[in-house]
């Protein structure tokens, strides 16, 4: 009798696929961001009226500055990195990567506002402090009947939020150089 492996051929790439289907049958994807909601729009005077208001008004942005390379280990500009996580110490960290410059907060409940909530994702790129080197997003969330709702937050709060940071970084190198 004369072994052929193209007869067995067929059912161990079959068998091979279906092992690897299952290896990955557990995996499970959350998809955490919200869908924004751009009907509701409603006002109160709370801290996140800075998230929620969109008049149009322009925010300028920080001069690009150079400042000295990251430390060892740190992926991104040290002054940023140092800024961003100073301007969040308020908020809960969900995430905190300083190599790729990734900042993710859990969502925020202000005491003054408990029917919303906040949550930001900040990117850092790149080791120059430059006001492109900044992404914020922010997401915003209702409480509508027990249930959270996904809300607009505005486009200017991010712009807000990332001029905050940048001021701040900047109020740090000057204090670097400064102590020189």
């Amino acid at each position: 009798m004369r072994f052929s492996f193209s007869a067995f051929r067929r059912p161990l790439i079959t068998l091979s696929f279906a092992a690897l289907l299952t290896a990955c049958g557990g995996l499970t994807v959350e998809d955490d961001y919200p869908q924004t909601d751009t009907t509701a729009s409603e006002e109160s005077g709370s801290i996140f009226d800075l998230f929620r208001r969109d008049d149009g008004a322009e925010v300028s942005t920080a001069a690009q500055t150079s400042a000295p390379a990251a430390p060892r280990g740190l992926g991104v500009n040290a002054l940023l990195w140092q800024a961003s996580l100073d301007t969040l110490s308020f908020m809960p960290l969900a995430s905190a990567d300083p190599l790729g410059g990734v900042i993710i907060t859990e969502w925020y409940n202000d005491p003054a506002a408990t029917n919303e909530r906040v949550k930001i994702n900040l990117v850092i790129s790149g080791r120059d402090l430059r006001a492109d080197a900044l992404r914020v997003s922010v997401f915003r969330e209702t409480n509508r009947r027990g249930q959270w709702v996904a809300t607009a937050a505005s486009a200017r709060a991010a712009r807000q939020m990332e001029n905050i940071i940048l001021t701040r970084a900047r109020d740090l190198a000057v204090a670097r150089r400064a102590a020189q």
